[in-house]
């Protein structure tokens, strides 16, 4: 989805990032969705996630699903 798509979100970013520069940003959008950018492009594209789909990428994240 284009940025341009997402204005007047509010993007998070971890606090955990800690200005590392490899960081991603995550909105929680009105009708349960969660879009995710890359921080060091916010004009770029971003995912846009369906509910439920953020939850599983993330427990796939913790299971290693995705390597490393």
């Amino acid at each position: 989805m284009k940025s341009s798509e997402l204005t007047g979100v509010v993007w998070r970013k971890s606090s955990r990032s800690q200005n590392n520069g490899q960081c991603v940003e995550v909105a929680f959008l009105g009708d349960r969705r969660v879009a995710m950018r890359d921080s060091k492009n916010p004009t770029g594209p971003a995912l846009v996630f369906a509910p439920g789909e953020f939850g599983a990428f993330v427990q796939g994240i913790a299971d290693g699903e995705f390597g490393e």
